[in-house]
């Protein structure tokens, strides 16, 4: 098996800026590795960091559970209390969308609770924005239109539960 090769120091900005591009030409996984290389050398670059996430979250409908657990890993490398609240909730936001596009059985109430866990970050990453910065209120909107506009987005009903007396 061929072994991997590091890229340099030097050669950070101009991968950077082709791990955008490819995110642009709807290439995600080249994105993702291309980032990948970065981390490997610079693990505490934030630009890449965000590029990461925001590359895995891209290939959320080709991707089962593990895409997640990428993203959910990636995230947390985000030290910044503001940036890990908002890239959470893009994680919770972008799941919902993927698990309504694919369809599964029970799709409707699930891509729900992912929504209110969305909100639940956007909410947490809006309290501790920085001056300005109205990012998660957008995002936040987002999430609440797309509620609006489809009334089958909801929770699991609870069924009553009786007990036997027999």
């Amino acid at each position: 098996m061929p072994e991997l090769k590091p890229i340099t120091p030097a050669g950070v900005p101009a991968a950077l800026q082709k791990a955008h591009r490819y995110r642009l030409l709807n290439d995600s996984s080249a994105a993702e590795s291309i980032c990948q290389d970065i981390l490997a050398i610079d693990p505490k670059n934030v630009e890449a960091i965000v590029t990461h996430v925001l590359a895995i979250t891209d290939q959320f409908s080709e991707t089962e559970s593990e895409g997640l657990a990428r993203a959910r890993d990636a995230v947390q490398r985000l030290e910044d209390p503001y940036r890990n609240a908002y890239y959470n909730g893009i994680i919770c936001e972008r799941w919902a969308k993927s698990i309504l596009r694919r369809g599964i059985p029970h799709s409707a109430s699930l891509a729900y609770d992912w929504i209110e866990k969305a909100l639940g970050w956007y909410e947490k990453a809006e309290a501790i924005r920085p001056a300005g910065n109205d990012e998660a209120i957008l995002r936040w909107n987002t999430c609440v239109r797309m509620l609006q506009r489809n009334p089958g987005l909801r929770p699991t009903p609870m069924e009553a539960y009786e007990p036997s007396f027999e």
